[in-house]
């Protein structure tokens, strides 16, 4: 069953969309940004979810396809790829750890343990990477740089929103270890500290407070619910949300973007706040083109779109939060992590990591 809801989008206006992603898809499986335009390896993922909620299941597994086949050696992926060749070497964390997501979220969807058999090396070795390069506070180092030979230097500061979108990842993957039989605790002690570097402490990580993504992350991924997360989004709410249309994506700027006010109604959902998450996706289709495509944003009171493109990872998040507003699939539940891993054990920085921690962690869970 493909996503609707009901007085915004209709199941035929989803499939619609798909389609518009699935007609930018490069012939190797590639999913850039929009035609032309680079891959980078989170969004063509996110992606790829969306292809598969709304039936695109042959240009989905392309796309996991294309995973498999450029992941290097050490568990990364080249932060940009156009036509095929590499632009931009370095490896980004978030990037090369969110395969995880979407593996468990074909999983819900397709109950296909082959599927998760083949790819599941791939997930291990992406996770592996950016276990490895948590910072002392908990927090995961967003970059390394890589020279014509391989990886170089690391960019040592973490990144609010990256961060938080790993600790759902470091679920996911905890959940598809589990499956597999291959556990991995520490993952589980990474995901502990990482949890509790995004609940207490936001002031260690690298200061990209003017871009919304900084401000709904914490609760999108998974670490921030509850009250401390009505509370969090009560806090800029003013600063980014603009009545009518949709969110900003900086501050400063009044450029309302359709990505983050999907993922901004997603996390708004996660903390059951489900009026302000309908309001706003309907507020944001005034980004929809006639194709079912999406444009990225719009400058205002000019109302003017830009960049003059649709893009795919817009597209995808307007599909994803059709079904997580909707419950349509059984993979819905994705953002809420109503089947991922369970929450991780907080281990906060006075506590350090004895040597029986793995243990610990693992008998507290069964």
């Amino acid at each position: 069953m493909i996503p609707s809801v009901p007085g915004v989008l209709t199941s035929a206006q989803v499939a619609e969309t798909a389609a518009s992603i699935a007609s930018m898809q490069e012939a190797d499986g590639a999913v850039p940004w929009t035609t032309g335009e680079h891959v980078d390896v989170w969004n063509h993922v996110e992606a790829a979810m969306a292809l598969l909620v709304a039936g695109e299941v042959e240009a989905a597994e392309a796309a996991y396809d294309w995973c498999v086949r450029h992941q290097r050696h050490d568990g990364t992926w080249a932060m940009k790829i156009v036509a095929g060749e590499v632009e931009d070497a370095s490896a980004e964390t978030n990037m090369c750890a969110y395969l995880a997501v979407g593996v468990w979220h074909h999983w819900m969807l397709r109950r296909d343990l082959a599927f998760v058999e083949r790819l599941w090396p791939v997930v291990r070795r992406g996770l592996d990477y950016v276990v490895g390069m948590q910072l002392p506070f908990g927090g995961i180092a967003w970059s390394q740089e890589w020279d014509g030979d391989g990886p170089a230097g690391v960019n040592e500061e973490a990144l609010l929103a990256g961060s938080s979108s790993i600790y759902q990842s470091l679920r996911a993957g905890v959940a598809l270890a589990e499956l597999v039989g291959d556990q991995q605790p520490e993952w589980e002690l990474a995901g502990g500290r990482l949890g509790h570097a995004l609940r207490e402490h936001r002031d260690l990580f690298l200061d990209k407070s003017t871009f919304s993504m900084d401000w709904y992350y914490p609760v999108l991924g998974g670490a921030v619910r509850g009250q401390a997360g009505l509370d969090l989004i009560a806090t800029r709410w003013d600063d980014f949300v603009m009545p009518g249309l949709g969110i900003r994506c900086v501050d400063a700027n009044p450029w309302v973007t359709g990505a983050e006010t999907c993922e901004l109604v997603m996390a708004l959902d996660c903390l059951d706040d489900r009026d302000r998450a309908l309001g706003l996706y309907a507020e944001m289709q005034h980004l929809r083109h006639e194709n079912g495509s999406y444009w990225t944003g719009s400058v205002h009171p000019e109302n003017v779109f830009w960049p003059g493109e649709q893009t795919t990872y817009t597209a995808a998040a307007v599909i994803l939060a059709a079904d997580e507003l909707s419950r349509t699939s059984p993979a819905s539940g994705i953002m809420r992590g109503d089947t991922l891993a369970a929450p991780f054990r907080e281990i906060g920085l006075e506590c350090g990591c004895p040597e029986d921690a793995s243990a610990d962690v693992l008998s507290s869970r069964s």
